[in-house]
């Protein structure tokens, strides 16, 4: 497995995508991304006197096998048929046999967290013991909530032993259960409706546009590429073997060269910029579609906010852990306007240039750490910072204290925020079934 650091904002806002890419093609799958093997971020020192006393996390499940046999199967079937016309080259063959042997490793795995999934959330979890050392002393608390798909669980599992071997007395409480999935894991059905509006889906396939298709890789598979368009779709199957080559990253069947040997770092390129705007329509605060599918995770937020009051009543309240999915991270990294991600636009254009990388947000067991420190149970003013995949990160409320802000700010900000949007949200569903009636 790569070592390579995924850049901090300051870093990946000052870099081109294509040049992160070089160094780490797996960039260039944005939600198949690599999280790195190891940081070794800056920590900010805490203001005089202030201890941490409690933490807030949410986090993806670690790295897993490929959710559905289609993204495999797409690509294998345009090669076999292509191979049964005679069509392909000596290089054709050969990525025809990898296809096969990639398959057969991951039948009856689909979606399932690997070996190197559990290791990669063990580590996280160690480097969390390193810096929070106070937070995990004696028999404090941990609470661990999961969502109810089996990769989550896991990961959770994975978290509470590493913690356990740190330190054996832990009071720790884990727990998956569809009673929580409304905020765990909320699926917001007006707002994914409204994601593709017209405007959305033309402006996206402009963009997409003047990135398809790849006539290098179309003669090095096949010997007469114009005679297999019929059976072949150029985009799909360029898009499916990137994917397919770097996504083995991420389990055992590793081997380098792999499928991604015929793939230049331009062509990745290509496909990061098609699957950024992809995610930024349907999570971020896109101009082009009304610029609320952040709000998807709104839930998730307010009971954020909710247990931080309940726990920071507490003398040692401890950790709180919750274990999901990059479809719930990145719309609330998003919502909160962590780093700049609630950026709003309608040029998908200009995504690289100001910074709105999702392959930065949401790798495979990215994380999201609420911090909070104070003097002692008495003081009442609640500091917090936010590591945004363990590195300190910004948010769009002022603050005396930089990368800490002041709880009571925050939760006033959001708070306001999250009902600003809901008696919105009440009043247009009101006016449209008052015009239903008219009709």
């Amino acid at each position: 497995m790569i070592a390579i650091l995924l850049a901090g904002t300051v870093g990946v806002r000052a870099q081109q995508a294509l040049d992160i890419i070089r160094k780490n093609p797996t960039f260039a799958v944005t939600n198949y991304a690599l999280y790195p093997d190891s940081i070794d971020a800056p920590m900010t020192a805490a203001p005089a006197g202030k201890r941490p006393f409690y933490l807030s996390h949410y986090g993806r499940h670690g790295s897993r096998y490929i959710n559905k046999r289609m993204g495999y199967d797409i690509p294998y079937l345009m090669m076999c048929s292509a191979d049964s016309l005679g069509q392909l080259t000596p290089t054709g063959h050969e990525v025809l046999r990898q296809i096969r042997e990639i398959i057969a490793d991951s039948e009856l795995r689909w979606g399932d967290l690997t070996s190197y999934g559990h290791q990669q959330i063990r580590q996280i979890a160690a480097r969390m013991v390193h810096r929070f050392p106070e937070l995990f002393e004696g028999e404090s608390y941990i609470n661990a909530r999961s969502t109810t798909v089996s990769r989550c669980i896991l990961s959770m599992a994975s978290t509470m032993l590493e913690l356990m071997r740190y330190n054996p007395n832990l009071k720790i409480r884990m727990d998956a259960s569809q009673y929580t999935m409304w905020y765990m894991n909320h699926q917001d059905s007006l707002l994914s409706w409204k994601g593709m509006t017209p405007a959305a889906k033309a402006a996206h396939e402009a963009f997409e546009n003047k990135l398809k298709g790849n006539p290098a890789l179309m003669k090095l598979l096949f010997q007469n590429p114009d005679s297999v368009l019929k059976v072949i779709d150029e985009r799909k199957l360029n898009y499916f073997l990137i994917k397919m080559g770097l996504f083995l990253q991420h389990t055992h069947m590793y081997k380098s060269g792999y499928l991604t040997d015929i793939f230049t770092p331009e062509d990745l390129y290509r496909l990061w910029q098609d699957d950024n705007a992809w995610w930024y329509i349907h999570f971020g605060a896109c101009k082009l579609n009304g610029g609320h599918q952040p709000y998807i995770q709104r839930h998730l937020l307010r009971q954020i906010i909710n247990d931080a009051d309940s726990c920071i009543r507490l003398e040692k309240p401890g950790v709180q852990f919750r274990f999901g999915h990059e479809t719930a991270l990145l719309p609330l990294v998003c919502l909160i306007g962590i780093n700049g991600y609630d950026l709003e636009t309608d040029n998908l254009e200009e995504l690289e240039a100001k910074g709105w990388m999702s392959s930065s947000v949401f790798p495979m067991g990215a994380n999201l750490q609420f911090v909070f420190y104070r003097e002692g149970p008495e003081d009442q003013d609640v500091l917090f910072k936010v590591l945004l995949n363990e590195q300190e990160a910004t948010l769009p409320i002022a603050t005396d204290c930089a990368p800490y802000y002041h709880w009571k700010d925050f939760r006033e900000h959001y708070l306001k925020k999250i009902d600003d949007y809901e008696r919105f949200r009440a009043e247009r569903v009101t006016n449209q079934k008052q015009e239903e009636e008219k009709k």
